[in-house]
């Protein structure tokens, strides 16, 4: 990825809420989809500004100046989606049949999840960061667009959708970063850090574990079954996790090797029997996403072709997909 390219890139495509055309009125609804569309949006402000501090996180952890400029667009660029989802709330509530609220499992997920983010080494928060992109970009934003399927929020999601396909440009190039030796070999040199760090590494990532089945459940696979209930576009998010996970160096991160030995368990055909209920409940994740979902071919493929081909592959799928 051609860093400077991509900041410029980031700036040239700032917009604001008032570009959008807001007088387009809704479609006609019955009161379930008007309340289930109603909540995915308020559902989606809440996230939005998740990962806005998720990127103020990033952006603290970066030494180059050009990466800490593009996150901060990136800040930008999450508050501004959150506050069209506010007003897309806003706007599908036509007949004010309920006050609405953030789903209390992402309220009791939030703050475990930025302390673990804090804590945890640079490779383990961006891997998480990675994959929480790919699920809301590849899966869940498209599929709730499809859903509501009407211009006021189709217009709303494309620049969305723009923007975060450069997020997920820059997510791969910074993974493609933390599997090198010069990151590695600058970690090995780096003071160890106290054992009260290490303390609250490890409570807040079991917190993460204890609090992050019920928030993907709700912000993640219960809408996917209403608004793709083939699971397809779910699927292909994780593909693209697992695809990443299987790229040269990736294992040297303790996350991703955790991740890999829970599915290689799940799918084993004696430890999957006695150990998969446990590994799914650790991995807070439903069956069909544990299992392998691409093939031995494009995991060569994706090794050969390296984390830019990778980048551009996971951003047509969501064209595709």
């Amino acid at each position: 990825m051609d860093i400077d390219r991509m900041l410029e890139k980031c700036k040239r495509d700032q917009w604001k809420p008032e570009d959008l055309d807001w007088s387009i009125p809704p479609r006609a609804m019955s009161r379930s989809e008007e309340e289930g569309i109603v909540q995915y949006f308020v559902n989606m402000a809440a996230i939005e500004r998740f990962a806005k501090a998720l990127f103020e996180e990033q952006r603290g952890r970066v030494g180059d100046v050009r990466l800490k400029k593009i996150y901060s667009t990136f800040v930008a660029d999450e508050e501004r989606h959150a506050v069209v989802a506010e007003r897309l709330a806003a706007h599908y509530d036509v007949h004010k049949y309920k006050t609405y609220r953030v789903s209390r499992q992402i309220n009791a997920f939030k703050p475990h999840f930025l302390r673990a983010i804090r804590y945890l080494s640079d490779e383990v928060a961006n891997a998480y960061i990675t994959g929480g992109e790919l699920m809301l970009d590849v899966a869940l934003l498209r599929s709730i667009d499809d859903y509501v399927d009407d211009e006021m929020s189709h217009q709303a999601m494309a620049l969305i959708n723009r923007d975060e396909s450069r997020h997920i440009a820059v997510d791969y190039h910074m993974i493609e970063y933390y599997t090198g030796d010069v990151y590695w070999e600058t970690k090995k040199r780096s003071a160890r850090k106290p054992l009260s760090h290490y303390a609250l590494a490890g409570w807040s990532f079991l917190n993460l574990i204890r609090t992050g089945g019920p928030f993907f459940m709700e912000m993640f696979f219960k809408p996917m079954k209403t608004v793709d209930p083939t699971g397809k576009r779910l699927q292909e998010a994780f593909k693209r996790i697992q695809l990443l996970q299987n790229m040269p160096g990736v294992e040297r991160s303790p996350l991703a090797r955790l991740s890999m030995f829970l599915r290689n368990t799940h799918n084993h055909p004696l430890y999957g029997q006695l150990f998969g209920g446990i590994v799914r409940r650790v991995a807070g994740l439903p069956p069909e996403l544990i299992r392998d979902l691409y093939s031995r071919e494009e995991g060569e493929v994706a090794r050969k072709r390296g984390f830019s081909w990778l980048a551009d592959e996971a951003l047509s799928a969501k064209l595709a997909a």
